[in-house]
């Protein structure tokens, strides 16, 4: 049987994202992700939130499509192929890095959080260069989340 390498993450960037091209022309844009989850008892509020990162790159169109509508602290939807990368810090300790070559990109959030200028039934336009969220067409909800 073959095997295959996927991952499906829904968080929040922690960082803007930052565009870059390859020397043949390619873009590819560079972020970190993060996802969490509460471990220990949700009826009391007990227990801790875990935290984990993610560095995820995008390439081409979507690269392109990330730099201009993603900042920090949205939510995202990412799929793509996980890898591990051990290195050694600044200050000779070991770490791990969690890396996700993104393969899909779906812009996450309600009509409401991308056009909070107003009521008007219309979409807004963005100028260019700008980094407003893009028509809600684009976003999945709740519902389309297969977990």
């Amino acid at each position: 049987m073959a095997s295959f390498n996927k991952i499906i993450i829904v968080g929040h960037l922690g960082r803007d994202p930052e565009l870059r091209y390859t020397p043949s022309g390619t873009a590819v844009c560079d972020f970190s992700m993060a996802t969490s989850e509460r471990k220990g008892r949700r009826d009391s509020g007990e227990g801790e939130e875990i935290t984990t990162w993610f560095r995820v790159s995008l390439w081409g169109k979507q690269a392109e499509l990330a730099n201009q509508y993603l900042t920090k602290g949205k939510l995202v939807y990412i799929e793509g192929r996980l890898s591990q990368r051990e290195y050694t810090d600044r200050d000779g300790n070991k770490r791990t890095s969690l890396e996700v070559n993104g393969t899909d990109m779906q812009f996450v959030g309600s009509r409401g959080d991308e056009m909070a200028a107003g009521a008007g039934g219309g979409r807004p336009s963005a100028p260019s260069g700008s980094r407003e969220a893009p028509p809600a067409s684009d976003a999945i909800g709740d519902d389309d989340i297969p977990f």
